[in-house]
Parts: C-alpha cells; structure tokens; sequence
C-alpha cells in the first residue's frame, strides 16, 4: 500500500468546502487538476433560480430532488424530476456548450449540472425518465442500480457520461475495483467524479466509504468516510469499492470525460479482485433493487 499524500486527500472534496457563487458543489477541471470533467450542485428555496455560462463545457442538467424549468440561452425545458434520487429516476436535459444556463424552481430543490470540457455544440434536448436505461449490476452483496442518464451508446454528446448507481444499505459497489486510465481496445482514458447522496437513518446522517489507489507507477491512496454531498475525485488508477454501511443506503452521480476520439466508457478491473464475477452466478440480485416503483423501466441484470 503506498502513503496517502497531500495531494491524494484533496481527491476528498467534503460537503460545502467547494461552494461558490450561490452553487454548494463547484468542480471544474482546473479546480480538480485535469483537463475535462466538471460538475455543479445547487440547492433552490421555492422560487429559486440560479444561473452560468457552460463556456467550453457541454452539460446534463440532473434534478437530484425536485422540478425546474432549464433555459439555455432562448430555448427551455421542463424537468419533472423526483423526490429524491431513491424513489425512482429522473428526467433530464443537456445543455449545450457556450450556452448561458439558468435554473428556476418553483417548488425548490436540488440540481446538479455534469459537465466535460467539450469540442462540439449539439443542440438542447429533453430526455425523459421512461427512456433512461437502468441496469442491476452484480449479484448478492455486490448488487447494485445503474441509471444511465448520458451513457454511450444511447446517449449524444460530445465527450460527457454521467450515471447513477444506488446501492442499497449494507452492499458494495465499484467492485470489483477498476480503472480506465490508459487507451488501449479494452480500455478508455477517463476522468471521474463521484457526488455522494446518503439515505439518513431515523437518529443520524448516513455515511459510506469510498477507495481510490493507484498502480506502482501511479501511485494514490485515499480511503475516506463520505457523507451527503461529498465529492471524490478520481484522476487516475484503481477505484472501489463504494461502501455504503448497513442501514443507510448510497447514492452517486458519477461523471466521466477523456481526451479520446471514441466517447466510449471501458474499464479494465483489478487482476486481483476480478475473480469475484464469477462468484455472481450462484447469487441472486438484492431484492431491495431497483429503488422506486417495481420494476421501473425494465431493469436489465448484468
């Protein structure tokens, strides 16, 4: 195991420590150190509104909790949403690079923009909740929920992917652990963030944990404690798992762009762990999956 650095404990980016300008959640690539992953949360009274300019960055706006109206330059959308990301999927909409973005609730909530450093303009457009794929992932303890809002191959965009995965009280997801750092046919160069939403329990927040380590030629080491609106970044190297602790179900937005031709998302997993895969056919998927309505959107198992 290598030393967990300066550095490496900065990839932890706890609730609140990033706000700026009205947003509780500001990651950018520069802030982040890299060159093409972003995101913004920001959290609305009734009657809010909030506003940016996507400059270089393309978009997907994510109602985490609650409806709004998006208005791209002189184009909107309107957003249903959710009531918060256990209770089922969500609409979406993507916004376009250069646009100026603005946000109104009128009932308040929470809503995060993913973004990536893009090449191309491609216009605003509406995704609705009936056409987001979710996939049940793994088996047994290692099952979990895999929405993918802005995912190749179903999904237009320049260079952005943003998923959900839920993963239900007491389970492990990210596992086995995986990177996608270098390019090569089974592998993409992609930078991630991982936003963290945590069920609370009856008497406290909830928590999870979180682990990022590198190769011996990259060396990273951070494993933290994260709770409701952390941020992990992951630059490089191997992550997994993503714990969440018995009794309090985990949420993550996960948000990915790389410098490739090919927009694609492929991982390589850690030779160590991958063994573990196999051990999925003799176990049946969570039963508490997926979260919200019964079988919301024909969930594939995978």
């Amino acid at each position: 195991m290598t030393v967990s650095t300066a550095a490496d404990r900065r990839l932890h980016v706890p609730a609140g420590t990033s706000a700026d300008a009205g947003w509780r959640v500001v990651v950018t690539p520069e802030t982040a150190g890299w060159r093409y992953s972003g995101l913004r949360v920001a959290e609305l009274e009734a009657g809010g509104r909030i506003a940016c300019a996507m400059g270089d960055d393309e978009g997907v706006v994510v109602p985490l909790a609650g409806s709004c109206r998006v208005t791209a330059d002189d184009e909107t959308v309107e957003l249903s949403g959710r009531p918060d990301p256990f209770k089922g999927p969500t609409d979406v909409a993507y916004v376009p690079r250069g646009a100026h973005v603005t946000l109104d609730s009128a009932r308040g909530g929470r809503f995060a923009i993913a973004t990536a450093r893009a090449r191309a303009s491609l216009p605003i457009r509406h995704v609705a909740a009936t056409d987001v794929a979710i996939e049940l992932r793994g088996a047994g303890a290692s099952s979990r929920e895999v929405r993918n809002l802005a995912s190749p191959p179903a999904f237009d965009a320049d260079r952005l992917i943003a998923v959900e995965v839920l993963t239900p009280g007491g389970n492990w997801s990210s596992w086995p652990p995986h990177k996608h750092d270098e390019e090569r046919p089974d592998e993409t160069i992609l930078e991630e963030i991982y936003y963290v939403e945590v069920a609370a329990g009856p008497a406290a927040p909830g928590l999870g944990y979180l682990r990022v380590y590198g190769t011996e030629e990259r060396p990273i080491d951070v494993l933290v404690e994260v709770r409701d609106g952390d941020v992990v970044l992951v630059p490089h190297g191997w992550h997994g798992p993503a714990i969440a602790a018995p009794g309090y179900d985990l949420y993550y937005l996960n948000v990915m762009a790389g410098p490739g031709a090919e927009r694609a998302w492929r991982i390589t997993d850690d030779p160590a762990h991958a063994w573990v895969r196999e051990t999925w056919r003799d176990q049946a998927v969570d039963p508490r999956l997926p979260f919200g309505p019964a079988g919301a959107n024909s969930p594939a198992v995978r």
